[in-house]
Order: C-alpha cells, then sequence, then structure tokens
C-alpha cells in the first residue's frame, strides 16, 4: 500500500484548517467534502471496474447514472403519492426499494449496451471511445422520450432532511449517510475481489484468460457480469448524485460524466482504491476552495489533476497495463 497519496489528503485538509482557522467551519466543510467525494466515488466506481478489469473505455457510463436516477425518482413519486413513508425508517426503507430498482434497470441497460455496442470493439479502445459516445448521445434522446426534456426534481424525504448540530458542527443527515454508504460500498468491493471465488477467478482472468478458460470457466460471461455491475453502480450513483443535488436531467450523466473521468484519471485508470482517493481529493477541494477562494472554485478540479499528473503522470494508484478482453 502506497501511504503518499492519503498523505496529500491529510495535508490538503491540515492546510486547509490552517487557512479557515475555525475548527468547527472547517470540520462542517470537510464533512461536506467527504459526502460529495463517496457520491463522486459510487458514480466513477462502476467506470473504474469495467476499465480496470475489461480494460474497456466506456464513454457512455453517463446513461446509467441517469437512467438510475430516473427510475428512482420516477418509484419514488408514485410511493409517495400512495401514502407511503413519513418517518425516518420508513423513508430509509423506500430509498432503499429506489435505490434496488435503479440499480437493477440500470444493470438491464448495461447488459443491452455491452452485448449490442461494447461487444463488438473490445481490444480497440479508439473504437470503444467513439461507439460508447454514439451510444450516449442516443442514449440521452431515448431518455427525454421516456422521461421527458424538463427538469425534474428529485428531493429527499421531509424526515431525511436538516442537519445534526454537535458543539457548532453542523452535518446534513444526508451527507453522514453517504459517506457511511460510500465505505460500505468501497468494503464490499474490495472484498469482492480479494476474498470471494467470483472475485479471484476474474482477476485471474484478467491475467492469464486462457489458463483460467481452461478450468472450464467462461471468461467472457464473468466479464458481462462484471460490466452490468458497473452499470448498477451508476444507477446507484445517479440517485446519489441526484439527492445531492436535489434535480436530474437526461443530460446528468454526461455532465457527471466529466467530473468521473477527473476522478479516474487523478486515481489511476482502473484502480478502485485510486478512485476513492480521488473522488474525496476532488470533494475536500472543491469544498475547501469554494469557501476560501470562490471566484477559483470551477477551477480547483482541473487544478487537483493537473498537479497530481505532473507528480504521478499515471495517477496516484497506477495498476498493471496487461490485462485480458472479454
Amino acid at each position: 500500500m502506497d501511504w503518499k497519496p492519503l498523505a496529500i489528503v491529510i495535508a490538503i485538509a491540515l492546510i486547509s484548517l490552517a487557512l479557515i482557522g475555525s475548527p468547527a467551519t472547517w470540520l462542517t466543510l470537510t464533512i461536506a467534502g467527504l459526502a460529495m467525494g463517496m457520491i463522486l466515488f459510487l458514480a466513477a466506481s462502476g467506470l473504474t471496474l469495467v476499465f480496470g478489469l475489461m480494460d474497456v473505455l466506456n464513454f457512455g457510463h453517463g446513461i446509467f447514472i441517469a437512467i438510475g436516477a430516473f427510475v428512482a425518482s420516477t418509484l419514488l413519486g408514485y410511493l409517495y403519492a400512495a401514502g407511503a413513508g413519513g418517518g425516518f425508517w420508513s423513508d430509509a426503507v423506500i430509498l432503499l426499494v429506489a435505490a434496488i430498482a435503479s440499480m437493477v434497470v440500470a444493470g438491464i441497460a448495461g447488459w443491452c449496451f455491452e452485448r449490442l455496442i461494447v461487444k463488438t470493439v473490445y481490444g480497440d479502445h479508439l473504437k470503444q471511445i467513439l461507439v460508447t459516445t454514439g451510444g450516449l448521445i442516443i442514449g440521452i434522446e431515448l431518455n427525454k422520450v421516456i422521461w421527458g426534456s424538463a427538469q425534474r426534481s428529485l428531493n429527499l424525504p421531509e424526515s431525511w432532511r436538516g442537519s445534526l448540530s454537535i458543539a457548532g458542527v453542523s452535518a446534513e443527515k444526508y451527507r453522514l449517510a453517504a459517506i457511511v454508504l460510500g465505505a460500505i460500498v468501497f468494503g464490499a468491493m474490495a472484498w469482492t475481489f480479494s476474498r470471494t471465488k467470483i472475485g479471484l477467478l476474474i482477476r485471474a482472468g484478467v491475467q492469464d484468460r486462457e489458463m483460467v478458460e481452461s478450468f472450464g470457466y467462461r471468461i467472457s460471461t464473468l466479464f458481462v457480469i462484471v460490466f452490468v455491475a458497473g452499470s448498477a453502480l451508476a444507477g446507484f450513483g445517479g440517485l446519489m448524485w441526484g439527492l445531492f443535488q436535489q434535480n436530474i436531467t437526461a443530460e446528468m450523466g454526461a455532465q457527471l460524466n466529466i467530473l468521473i473521468f477527473i476522478v479516474i484519471i487523478i486515481g489511476g485508470l482502473g484502480s478502485v482504491p485510486g478512485a476513492l482517493t480521488g473522488a474525496v481529493l476532488i470533494g475536500l477541494s472543491t469544498n475547501y476552495v469554494g469557501f476560501l477562494f470562490p471566484i477559483a472554485s470551477q477551477f480547483a478540479n482541473i487544478g487537483v489533476m493537473v498537479l497530481i499528473l505532473i507528480w504521478r503522470p499515471q495517477g496516484l494508484f497506477p495498476v498493471a497495463s496487461s490485462r485480458g478482453q472479454g
């Protein structure tokens, strides 16, 4: 484990504390930054997974983000119109149902996308960029046909709004939940790919596909599962980002794609720990710079990426370049 990238995160936080001066304000900004970072990680983790294990540059990743957000918005609208919810835990169950629905539909959409588009361009990054970008454009238009082109509100349930205040430190309930969920997803991904049979098979297939297939396992099927899982995670990330922004549009996935690619470039293409570290860096930097230098807040993300790439051109946690194709 390389601890230098983590030291950078800590250094940025400590320098910001010195510049801000007020510990309470700094803690509030730090919690907000961690929440934003974890939500970005949820949206980026699927793309990181697909590239890291399948060597696929999927510029159509934003489709599944938007699909997840719209499916959740539609389901939440029906459930609350029917009188469901009302309390903190009942609303939590409803949000969980919406998250599962968004992941299932986004996963199905991902399977169709992989079979119809990505399957034909394995092993060719240029073609992957071209066809998946075209798929993204078509997906945006299909979203407009199904859900319309107007902006929709995606508000938190009443019981999930508001903040908790302890010793002058204010933290929104939703942001605290986002931090916990991001940590759980990261832990689940790390456990799956290091401690389970399917995770070990996928990792082995990346390194030596022919050897794994000689034992009777179909790596192509396992890679489809990876793509579907990555799409499902994007759908979950779309719901979380929509609740964070409190509105959704058909173009939201394409817009969020920019931040996602900044995150995975900073972290190192294909690195899950790198995606988490990059997302946290972006979340903290955005909040700190926005408070200290509002005029420079629009350039904070690009600035962090440039500085990291000057130091480590391959990202914070570069991965091996040899991978298998599905």
